[in-house]
């Protein structure tokens, strides 16, 4: 099985990979008055990171909320 995870994360690399090469154009964000311009695939990868942080931050604030509600004593 470790085989298969290692096989998954390296085409899951090679996919990055390519679509950083295919995708160097450089296009313009605009937010709030400020103007960025950068590849897009720069900006792919900045919102994906940014999502991983967010998600896995509300999945902690779940995770121990549900803790916390839960009575003393039973899992």
């Amino acid at each position: 099985m470790r085989w298969f995870y290692t096989a998954v994360v390296i085409v899951f690399a090679v996919a990055i990979v390519i679509f950083a090469l295919q995708n160097f154009d450089g296009v313009t964000l605009q937010f709030l008055g400020l103007s960025i311009q950068a590849p897009k695939a720069v900006f792919v990868i900045v919102i994906y990171i940014l999502g991983m942080a967010t998600g896995s931050s509300l999945l902690g604030l779940l995770r121990s909320s549900y803790r916390k509600s839960r009575p003393h004593g039973t899992h």
